[in-house]
């Protein structure tokens, strides 16, 4: 990573060849738009927003190029500005202003929030729009045998009714993570050290906290309401960046073994979802309960 981090840092041309390339693999291999996101958002943290959307245009000059030489059509460039440069280079250039990553992931959320609205607005029935979408899944699953056509509606519909909230959050906290790989790196190269401090004092607003309990109450309450369903998994990665910071925190300040965050990572893979729940869970009670106030520390050794 430290040897792609400064074939980005050497020039223009190196960036957006990086940026355009991962881009254009996104199509087969969609975690290598975290990659060209990322390529921005360090050339933006860096070198000052104006940079990184001269990185970002040419990359999209050269995309589109590699599109049409592949697919006979440069389209897909105009998606990569709009869904992977361009969300990325907005978070960059408030978390370089302000250097507060809570308002960072904050702003990224109200991104999730617009989409979601979109939809509603662009749709009109988000769920009908996500089943029929999903319908070529549900015959497939009848066909194979694995549900009976009943059981297949009644999966697919249940599925639908979750994608809007899902989408949405998925979108912004892509972004976040390409932010932090581009902060990651630009640490890397000019701060070691730096990123992995900043992560650890990541602390979001009791408000955030307020807003959660709110909406499970409300889900609670009215089970099948839409709005409560999508609003909740808004909120959800917030939390989880919140108690991935607060994990990260303790193992550092009470010198614990670097094997408790393998063995963390390792449950995300493993125990899927209930894991995220989980690290979800400890981000509101630390909003509530601010353990790093409470948790003595150790003597820390320097980064």
């Amino acid at each position: 990573m430290l040897g792609l981090a400064t074939f980005i840092m050497r020039g223009r041309s190196q960036a957006a060849l990086v940026s355009a390339v991962f881009a254009v693999l996104s199509l087969l291999f969609p975690l290598a738009g975290m990659l060209s996101s990322a390529t921005v958002a360090l050339v933006a943290l860096r070198q000052g927003p104006v940079e990184g959307l001269i990185v970002g245009l040419f990359a999209g000059l050269a995309s589109g190029l590699f599109a049409f030489a592949a697919l006979g059509s440069p389209a897909p460039a105009l998606g990569f500005a709009l869904a992977l440069w361009l969300p990325v280079w907005v978070l960059a250039l408030v978390l370089r202003n302000t250097r507060s990553q809570p308002l960072t992931v904050s702003l990224a959320s109200i991104m999730g929030l617009m989409i979601i609205l979109g939809l509603r607005l662009g749709v009109g029935d988000p769920g009908a729009f996500w089943s029929e979408l999903m319908e070529p899944v549900r015959q497939g699953l009848v066909e194979s045998g694995l549900v009976t056509e009943a059981g297949g509606k009644d999966l697919i519909a249940e599925v639908a009714r979750w994608m809007t909230g899902a989408f949405a959050a998925t979108f912004y906290f892509q972004a976040l993570l390409a932010l932090f790989l581009g902060r990651w790196w630009q640490s890397l190269l000019y701060n070691p050290g730096g990123f992995g401090a900043e992560f650890r004092e990541l602390r979001l607003s009791r408000g955030l906290g307020i807003l959660s309990l709110l909406l499970m109450a409300w889900l609670l309450v009215a089970e099948n309401n839409q709005w409560a369903a999508d609003l909740l998994l808004l909120v959800t990665p917030m939390l989880l960046l919140q108690g991935l910071a607060l994990i990260h925190w303790l193992v550092r300040t009470l010198q614990a073994s670097r094997g408790w965050l393998i063995g963390v990572y390792a449950l995300y893979l493993l125990a899927m979802p209930h894991a995220q729940v989980l690290t979800a869970g400890l981000g509101l009670a630390d909003i509530w309960v601010d353990v790093r106030s409470r948790v003595r520390p150790r003597k820390v050794d320097p980064d």
